[in-house]
């Protein structure tokens, strides 16, 4: 079901400009430049999906539910990774259901591996963040990824997420079997104004 609300993601002033990285909503053209680190095996590893070719990619990638919520990460004119930043509901009791719509936010994010190791995923997600408990007005950010990707959980912790759970063998992986997941959170209250 396609969510007819209006789009959340309006009111955090594309795109984002940080000391070295642009950050904006992901647009079509952007499809086969991301594919050009999203197809890499390295990268496949850990994502959602590992698509066997460009065509694969752009299918999914078209879908409103997917290119909407999708940011590209730019040095100098040049993509080098993507960002997911999905507005939800978190679970309420009926009575106070309509206080809790779009209050918090999932994140993701993958970095081009020829742009990893400077930094660039911890300035991105950072800015994003700060638009999370700024202008988008969010109580709560959450991220989760397979315990076996250790950057990607070292990374939320650089940010000062908190570690909510690690579970036993609930995560499927597509060559690994069951692994491990990690799941960190953030409150609007915990994030540092200045850092």
């Amino acid at each position: 079901m396609i969510d007819t609300r209006p789009d959340p993601l309006v009111k955090a002033g594309w795109p984002l400009h940080t000391e070295r990285l642009t950050i904006r909503r992901m647009v079509a053209a952007d499809i086969e430049p991301t594919w050009a680190f999203r197809g890499l095996p390295e990268v496949a590893e850990w994502v959602t999906t590992a698509f066997t070719d460009l065509e694969s990619y752009r299918r999914v990638f078209e879908h409103p539910d997917v290119i909407g919520p999708a940011l590209v990460i730019e040095h100098h004119g040049v993509i080098i990774g993507d960002l997911m930043l999905r507005i939800t509901d978190p679970w309420s009791q009926t009575e106070v259901r309509e206080q809790a719509i779009g209050s918090q936010a999932e994140l993701g994010w993958t970095i081009d591996p020829a742009h990893q190791g400077k930094g660039y995923a911890t300035e991105a997600v950072r800015a994003v963040l700060d638009v999370c408990f700024g202008p988008l007005g969010l109580r709560r950010v959450v991220a989760e990824c397979f315990a076996d990707n250790e950057p990607s959980w070292r990374l939320m912790e650089r940010l000062g997420m908190r570690r909510e759970s690690h579970t036993r063998k609930d995560s499927l992986h597509r060559t690994r079997g069951w692994l491990d997941g990690m799941s960190y959170a953030i409150l609007a209250e915990e994030w540092p104004v200045t850092r």
